[in-house]
């Protein structure tokens, strides 16, 4: 009986739709091979249409005169304390600014330095204050056509009144209230009310921001190259003959065929964080899938259990891109808890984290995967964290975000649903009554509060140096003195929600070399396997060195394998190969 579906043949079958994959995808059509994508979802787009879009590029064009190649790689050996060879960091800071100036001509996707944003660990030699992270420009994902509606949509906190996009400069405008915030929010409402044709197809709008731009930017690039991309398609096994991985064997719809890669499979669909056993066996820590923020039953470890299932080696399996996150119901869909990061939000005045002993534990406003860490540690040192709390008071709530939620003065509390109340949200009349809803020793935590209030008076956390770095104040008000980030909980009501050990991805994966070629575990390259991503042992180890320390690699990592494939392929030119192959 003939298949359901026809094998199918192609150069390069790239596994997954996240911007590593997009980006090889590219790369490799633009080196003369024919390439084949296959997402198992029914969107595409991955975690990175879910991100902020950011990329960590040291030395880029943009602030060549700023920066340096040996300050960037002090920062970067320090970063990952001798975990990860010194020719694979080499690689990625060798090739990233090429990569960036590859997208902006070739495909379209332009990024731009950001003045004034710092590296993640500003306390580690080579650490820089200004531009090694770059954001993407908006892009009209109208363009796109039909694809656009099979866009991985961006999260509901990353939109104004969950409908308009929000782009990073936007966000820190709102966020710090900068001079014409007012103006700014009045601008992106008219431009999408205004816009009734589109309004009229859709509710989501056509100007799409941050990771969703970058995604949506290079399945442009995949349309003008004529490269297909299936959906609903999932990575069962790899096809390896005498020792090379030739293909893969995968499903659609509940049929099964194969899919002949004469040059290569690069395996770039995420981690394991969706997968609750994984989670179990590897991670240090109890964890749950449902706190992590990246798309529910997507990164389930399909290609890592692939590449194990060959003899393929795996590194840093015990870790993650660790995120403190918050329980918010969906507003649209009964029943069902969303989650959201606390990327910024702990970087605000008015607002603390303590363990359930009552105590604070860290420098609250540090990034979000040091978070993570420290969550970790005080959980091991006192047993009283993951979950911990954050506390804030009616000054916070009035003027900042927190997750999905508006600030008091767009979003009162009178239009939160009830049932939040005491559930989800705690709220009361003084820190006594708060801490007892929340099961913490009422005394400690006024005590902690009185000691935190007394930092902010003079500016100074003597304890865990908050506000000291310029990281820890990027986000905040900068009319607050004497300290942005620093602010008295003195204001009634007082608040507190729940924080959990949350993620971005896995970080955890296949062991690769500088050319992203993965390795089996007697550290030799598997011929034709690749992996990139999260689908790979981290560049950055258990380190987080800047916003755009996830994207920035896969993207990295994706143009060097399609380099490294093309150089080394047995191919023809694709204007000899048939077209049917695609077909």
């Amino acid at each position: 009986m003939k298949p359901a579906i026809d094998d199918r043949r192609c150069a390069v079958l790239v596994v997954g739709s996240g911007a590593g994959a997009l980006l090889a995808a590219n790369r490799a059509h633009d080196l003369g091979l024919d390439v084949l994508v296959i997402e198992k979802t029914d969107r595409y787009g991955g975690t990175s249409a879910l991100s902020g879009g950011g990329i960590w590029i040291p030395n880029n064009q943009g602030i060549a005169q700023q920066d340096s190649y040996d300050q960037a790689l002090t920062y970067f050996k320090a970063c990952t304390h001798g975990l990860v060879a010194e020719e694979k960091l080499r690689a990625y800071l060798d090739t990233a600014p090429e990569m960036v100036e590859y997208m902006r001509q070739e495909i379209g996707v332009k990024y731009n330095p950001v003045a004034g944003y710092s590296d993640y660990c500003q306390h580690l030699p080579g650490a820089s204050d200004n531009g090694r992270t770059m954001f993407v420009e908006p892009v009209d994902a109208g363009v796109l056509g039909a694809d656009f509606f099979t866009l991985r949509e961006a999260d509901m906190g990353a939109k104004l009144f969950g409908r308009i996009a929000l782009d990073y400069y936007d966000g820190q405008m709102l966020g710090a209230r900068a001079k014409g915030w007012k103006r700014k929010i009045f601008s992106l409402i008219w431009n999408y009310w205004s816009d009734l044709g589109w309004r009229a197809k859709t509710r989501r709008d056509r100007r799409v921001t941050m990771g969703s731009a970058l995604i949506a930017g290079l399945r442009i690039g995949l349309q003008q190259r004529k490269i297909q991309l299936l959906l609903n398609t999932k990575l069962e096994q790899l096809i390896v003959d005498n020792g090379r991985v030739t293909g893969a064997v995968v499903s659609q719809n509940g049929n099964t065929f194969k899919i002949h890669a004469s040059g290569a499979v690069i395996l770039a669909c995420g981690g394991f964080e969706q997968n609750q056993k994984m989670r179990d066996k590897y991670l240090p820590v109890k964890t749950q899938v449902e706190w992590s923020v990246t798309p529910m039953q997507a990164n389930t470890g399909d290609a890592v259990l692939a590449g194990q299932n060959i003899g393929a080696a795996t590194e840093f399996m015990h870790e993650a891109w660790w995120a403190p996150t918050i329980r918010l119901p969906a507003a649209d869909t009964p029943n069902v808890n969303m989650r959201s990061a606390l990327f910024i939000e702990r970087s605000y005045a008015h607002s603390l984290c303590v363990n359930r002993k009552g105590k604070r534990f860290t420098n609250e406003a540090m990034s979000y995967n040091d978070f993570g860490h420290e969550m970790i540690r005080d959980n091991a040192e006192t047993g009283a964290n993951s979950p911990c709390w954050f506390i804030f008071d009616a000054n916070y709530r009035k003027k900042n975000i927190l997750g999905r939620i508006m600030p008091g003065s767009i979003m009162p509390d009178s239009s939160l649903p009830p049932e939040w109340w005491d559930n989800v949200l705690y709220r009361a009349e003084s820190l006594s009554e708060l801490a007892q809803k929340i099961g913490l020793d009422p005394k400690q935590l006024e005590s902690t509060v009185q000691t935190f209030n007394g930092y902010a008076a003079t500016g100074v956390d003597l304890e865990f140096k908050r506000g000291h770095y310029s990281f820890d104040r990027f986000y905040c008000d900068p009319r607050h003195q004497p300290n942005p980030s620093l602010g008295a909980l003195d204001k009634a009501p007082y608040y507190a929600i729940r924080v959990d050990l949350g993620d971005l991805g896995s970080k955890g994966g296949l062991k690769v070399d500088k050319q992203a070629n993965v390795l089996d575990i007697d550290d030799k390259p598997i011929p034709g396997l690749y992996a990139i991503g999260n689908t790979s042992g981290a560049v950055t180890a258990d380190s987080y060195p800047g916003a755009g320390g996830t994207l920035g690699p896969a993207l990295t990592f994706g143009y060097r394998a399609a380099n490294h494939v093309a150089a080394n392929a047995n191919h023809k030119p694709r204007s000899e190969q048939p077209t049917k192959t695609l077909a």
